[in-house]
Order: structure tokens, then sequence, then C-alpha cells
């Protein structure tokens, strides 16, 4: 596999999608967020886990609001965001360190990905990166194509977390109030 590391990246990526389709089917991911549903913080923490992707955001987005309207915003926005930036490092990581690669191959090769290459570089270009990502992490949306944004542009860990966790909050916090107001 080492010859094709882009053929094993969509191996990886079938089988995650396998997964979520077993896990949506047998309505086990529906049952665990149920269970921790009663208890606040680790509840909030598990869905937001599962508030990151894009085969699992429908049923977090679910338990998040009940749990919202249950308890606390706040805290659950907040366990809730730490949550999701572990999931969204988990994607992070692979994005970064292996999408990313496949993507600056191509970019050696085509004119067009040369541009937007050199663009990346310029920092204004990189805030807006940084705002567009994070405003997409913040959304309902899943957050593979903010990640996708924030891992082409080779942002480091260290900025990455403090973004995920600030940009997640603020989502499931205006989640919590549309969820306490209906």
């Amino acid at each position: 596999m080492k010859k094709y590391p882009l053929l094993q990246d969509v191996l990886i990526v079938v089988t995650s999608i396998l997964v979520a389709i077993t896990l949506v089917q047998t309505e086990i991911l529906a049952k665990v967020l149920t269970k921790t549903r009663e208890l606040e913080i680790l509840g909030s923490f598990i869905a937001g886990i599962f508030f990151t992707s894009i085969f699992t955001t429908a049923p977090a987005i679910v338990a998040l609001g009940e749990i919202a309207r249950a308890n606390s915003i706040v805290l659950t926005a907040l366990f809730g965001s730490i949550g999701a930036a572990l999931g969204d490092l988990i994607i992070f990581r692979f994005m970064r360190d292996r999408l990313s690669e496949h993507l600056l191959e191509l970019a050696k090769h085509r004119g067009v990905f040369r541009k937007i290459r050199a663009a990346i570089k310029v920092k204004s270009f990189r805030w807006l990166t940084f705002f567009i990502a994070g405003t997409i992490i913040a959304s309902p949306l899943p957050d593979e194509l903010g990640i996708g944004l924030l891992g082409f542009t080779k942002t480091k860990t260290r900025l990455f977390v403090p973004l995920s966790i600030v940009f997640n909050f603020m989502g499931i916090l205006l989640l919590g109030i549309v969820a306490q107001k209906l």
C-alpha cells in the first residue's frame, strides 16, 4: 500500500463510510447518545465528538439540542466543543498529513493549483481561510470541508485546536439557544 497512498486513503474513507452506515442503521449511535443525554458533561462531550462528521452530525445535533434544553447551554457548548475538537483533531490529522500531500503533489503539475498554492501563502488569504473554515466548523454542516481548508494551508495543531474549540463552542451555543426556543 505504500506505493499507492491515495488508494489507501480512499479505502480508509470507504471503510469509515461503511462503519457510519452500520452505526446509523443499527441505531447504536442513537442509543449511545440517548443513554448519555442524562449525563450533561459526558453526554455533551460524546455528542460533540459525533458533531464533527458528515455521517454523525444529524444525531449529534439532536442530542446536543436535547441536552441544552434540559441543562445549561453554556456547559453543553463547552463540553460539546471540547468533544468536537477531539473529533476534528482526528479528521485534521488525517487531512493535513495525508490529503494535503496529495493536493500539494497536484499543485506541482497544474497551473491553476500553482496559483491557489501561491495565494494561500499570502497572510490575508490565510486569515480569510481561518474565517471561512471556522464558519463551516461552527455551522451544523459537517466539519470536513473546514478542516480540509485548514489542513491544506498546513495550519499547526497548536493553532487548530483552539480554533476548533472556539468555533464549535459558538456553533453548539447557537444550537442550544435555538433548541431552547423550540
